[in-house]
């Protein structure tokens, strides 16, 4: 027992203030603008892909359903606290959703560009929330 290394317990570290957060990093900002643009191409592909009457109704409901589970589930302030995993697949259907609707739209190139810079910044932003 004598090969046995010494540990010391640490003092835990200092809560920050009430009323204080920590500051928004750059990965922060990118993770809210694609959830903008997803959210921003949903409501142009509700209003453009179909038929009046259903184009008010889907152009109003497609971004206002992604907004409310971006709220519930991904959110800074969520509702919901999920498992980091639900979190991201979350975040991902929301991304997925954006990138289909370009897709039928007819701009598969803007979808998939989409798409890509929308996962990699879900990675590196989850990275983040992990370590």
């Amino acid at each position: 027992m004598t090969d046995l290394p010494t540990v010391r317990p640490e003092k835990p570290a200092e809560p920050l203030p009430a009323g204080t957060r920590e500051p928004l990093s750059a990965i922060d900002v990118l993770s809210l603008l694609s959830a903008l643009f997803a959210v921003g191409t949903l409501a142009f592909w509700g209003f453009t892909a179909w038929d009046a009457p259903w184009n008010i109704v889907v152009g109003i409901a497609a971004p206002l359903g992604a907004l409310v589970l971006w709220g519930l589930v991904v959110s800074p302030r969520a509702v919901l606290r999920v498992h980091p995993f639900i979190r991201g697949l979350v975040e991902l259907l929301i991304a997925l959703s954006a990138t289909i609707a370009w897709w039928s739209a007819g701009q598969a190139w803007i979808g998939l560009g989409y798409g890509v810079v929308a996962v990699i910044i879900g990675v590196i932003a989850g990275r983040k929330r992990l370590s």
